[in-house]
């Protein structure tokens, strides 16, 4: 077994595991690991308050660096011991072939030699210098050498360090995600469940309503059988009667006749009906409201993503508009998925139809709304002559229009300056015109607002004329070849 050196012992513990050299104001961490203190310093560079060591990977809450005064004396203890030859002297190693020590090197074998080697004909021709002269040579080389590895080394532990610190970084970034995923959607759990106690009620309701209505109808239906049964009974038996009995007071029999007839008792009231309306017209809106905001969860960014579940959680339809190609003015021309549209210089050849604007350069949107509350955004871009808004079902198609509600439209455009086109067009003392502007229809209270959708920014709401079940269409009017695009 090789004999313990305890000079390298020594030696060894007293280098740093980062730079590998000599300790230069050594310090501790937390878990008694050592290093210089510049040395952790740079690795530690660019952290945030989670810190960890180098070596066990051990992470501290601080920066805690703690003088090691006792390792800092046992370095200079090494150092002394590093310049001072012969302390620990080693046994001199002899030439296996001649048995005499090896006092020179030949450079051109790259071999330790003795002197008996270098009269010899193997190295007569070989340049060979003195032992001590080749390992001061090379020294100096592999002192180069072992700079360059402990500078790579450095490097690999400061890209390791990095690499861990960027992990917790993205870990703490997942970690945020998942709690407002599930924050989030325990918010649409529980309005969902508020949702269906509150459908559940209505129905509820309108079970007791239409029990209570069948319940009076067939009181009132067995009272007139019953009546009805009676008189048709006592008029068959005044029917079977002699002459002279059957004309007493036939005037009397033919009246109660006359009373006898059955009047039908309503059904389902007025009111009932209307509830049964606004029931099934809030079932419609809750339902393409889910299908809406499950089309698009997978794919939207997360910002989309929260727009969707706000809207959601406020009862608003992210609707999925897309443009009618039967209500474009001719010299209109649609993408082919009804996302955009743009103006020509020269009319289609298209069919007449009476659905087609004819003289305004207008198009409505597919969907129709009567109930609920729906949003969707245009991208106006910066052309100078476009208008965006809804327009009723009902709204003129043929010849000349005003873009005002006495038309039938409510709506805001850019005509050389921004406008809300009101009956007397108001201006719009906007900073800025949006380019893209979000139209949220509110069927319920029976009003339209638009936002900047860059800022959320409102810009105007109208009151919608009380049109009761008229469905209310999205609506542009493209007055330059610029496109306007339905936003996804």
């Amino acid at each position: 077994m090789a004999a313990v050196n305890p000079a390298k012992t020594l030696q060894d513990e007293a280098i740093c595991p980062i730079c590998l050299e000599y300790f230069n104001d050594p310090v501790s961490l937390d878990c008694n690991h050592d290093f210089c203190r510049a040395c952790i310093t740079r690795c530690w560079e660019g952290f945030g308050a989670a810190i960890s060591c180098p070596q066990c990977r051990e992470t501290f809450p601080q920066r805690n660096l703690k003088p090691n005064r006792k390792l800092k004396s046992m370095v200079e203890a090494a150092r002394e011991l590093s310049l001072q030859p012969g302390r620990e002297p080693e046994t001199e190693r002899l030439c296996e072939k001649h048995r005499e020590p090896l006092k020179l090197f030949c450079k051109e074998d790259e071999i330790p030699i003795c002197l008996v080697c270098d009269r010899s004909k193997e190295h007569a021709d070989h340049p060979v210098i003195p032992a001590k002269e080749a390992v001061e040579e090379f020294k100096e080389k592999i002192q180069a050498h072992l700079k360059k590895l402990r500078e790579e080394r450095t490097k690999l532990v400061v890209f390791q360090v990095n690499s861990e610190k960027r992990s917790q970084e993205n870990l703490r970034k997942t970690q945020t995600q998942r709690q407002k995923i599930v924050s989030e959607f325990q918010q649409l759990r529980q309005f969902l469940e508020e949702q269906e106690r509150l459908l559940l009620t209505q129905l509820l309701k309108l079970d007791k309503e239409i029990l209570k209505i069948q319940t009076e109808n067939i009181n009132i239906l067995s009272a007139e059988m019953s009546h009805l049964t009676e008189l048709i009974s006592d008029i068959e038996g005044k029917y079977q009667k002699p002459a002279s009995e059957f004309l007493q007071d036939i005037r009397s029999t033919l009246s109660r006749c006359e009373k006898g007839k059955f009047q039908q008792p309503e059904e389902i009231s007025p009111e009932l009906e209307k509830g049964l309306g606004d029931f099934s017209q809030k079932t419609v809106a809750l339902t393409e409201t889910l299908r809406n905001f499950k089309d698009t969860l997978p794919s939207a960014p997360e910002t989309k993503r929260g727009e969707s579940l706000s809207l959601l959680r406020q009862g608003k339809i992210a609707a999925n508009v897309t443009l009618d190609p039967d209500t474009a003015h001719p010299q209109l021309v649609l993408s082919a998925d009804g996302k955009s549209v743009r103006g020509l210089d020269t009319r289609q050849d298209l069919p007449d139809n009476p659905e087609r604007f004819d003289t305004e350069l207008c198009v409505l949107g597919c969907e129709g709304f009567t109930a609920g509350r729906h949003c969707w955004e245009v991208e106006v871009g910066d052309g100078e002559y476009w208008a965006v808004g809804v327009a009723r079902e009902s709204v003129r198609r043929k010849g000349g229009i005003s873009h005002s509600p006495e038309e039938g439209i409510w709506a805001v455009g850019q005509l050389g300056q921004f406008w809300a086109l009101t009956s007397s067009v108001t201006h719009l003392p906007l900073r800025r015109v949006p380019s893209r502007i979000r139209v949220c229809l509110d069927c319920d209270r029976g009003q339209v607002t638009f936002f900047d959708a860059g800022d959320q920014a409102p810009i105007f709401t109208f009151p919608l004329a009380s049109v009761p079940g008229e469905r209310i269409h999205p609506w542009l009017w493209v007055g330059t070849e610029s496109p306007i695009s339905l936003c996804p």
